[in-house]
């Protein structure tokens, strides 16, 4: 028997945008549609409230999931993204808002229990603060841990380092010490040659081609070799490989006798 179930299998976008946008008026800042899916950017101090209307109103009942990016080079430099589901409608919906370094983001947890661990996440990843949050703590880095992993202007290897020591039996940390300089590498075929000049290619490039031979010299005669007679019918003479050693009464000389270190073989005796 096929079960039945009120949310569609695909949920069409047609007139969702214009329907939020009406519905959250100054609240949007920014909204479009874009890879298929329906994105709003929401001012910061009404992000809780703009929420409220969609879970309650348009029945995005669940938050699914929260994310940070970073943009250095924008005055707010951080963007946190809420993504909704509507299990009635079977539709997905992106909410935006903007926040600085300095400018706190007010908390979801009064709509969504879960937003308390997201939000820690972004927080201990990005430095997003959280007003409201009750139990605002870093979540996935070690006690101690300084700085903000995702953020762009984060160094690659960190500020410190963890190693066991022998001497105190323990987990310590220490400042990062690079053993040479971070490289990169193309891990191109070196077959097929670079598309950029390596360092020292430079200087063929700018070298001068030899000048052309104006006469080819020949030797035509034994004269022009400067060896002379002697030295032609010396090196014209094929020498012949030696011949077999033999006894002195003519016979072919036979192998030595066998050591001591080595018994006599059968065929010997």
């Amino acid at each position: 028997m096929p079960v039945l179930h009120s949310a569609p299998k695909i949920a069409p976008n047609e007139g969702v945008l214009d329907t939020l946008v009406a519905a959250l008026g100054t609240k949007v800042v920014a909204s479009k549609e874009e890879h298929g899916e329906i994105v709003l950017t929401v001012a910061r101090d009404e992000i809780e409230n703009a929420l409220r209307i969609l879970r309650d109103d348009h029945e995005y009942q669940q938050m699914m999931e929260m994310a940070g990016v970073d943009y250095p080079s924008r005055p707010e430099r951080f963007e946190v993204v809420y993504m909704l589901l509507s299990v009635t409608k079977n539709h997905r919906l992106m909410v935006k808002v903007t926040a600085a370094e300095n400018t706190p983001v007010p908390t979801v947890t009064t709509l969504w229990p879960n937003a308390g661990w997201l939000e820690r996440e972004v927080f201990d990843m990005y430095g997003v603060i959280f007003a409201g949050n009750p139990d605002l703590r870093r979540i996935l880095t070690d006690y101690g841990f300084e700085g903000h992993p995702f953020r762009k202007d984060f160094p690659l290897t960190g500020y410190v380092e963890l190693r066991y020591s022998e001497e105190d039996k323990r987990v310590v940390y220490e400042p990062v010490k690079l053993a040479q300089d971070l490289r990169t590498f193309d891990f191109m075929s070196p077959w097929e040659g670079a598309d950029y000049v390596l360092p020292g290619d430079e200087k063929a490039a700018e070298a001068a081609a030899p000048p052309p031979v104006a006469e080819k010299k020949t030797t035509d005669t034994k004269a022009d070799t400067g060896a002379g007679d002697k030295a032609n019918d010396k090196a014209a003479e094929k020498s012949s490989a030696p011949a077999p050693a033999t006894a002195k009464d003519g016979a072919d000389a036979k192998a030595p006798d066998d050591t001591e270190s080595r018994p006599a073989k059968e065929d010997d005796k």
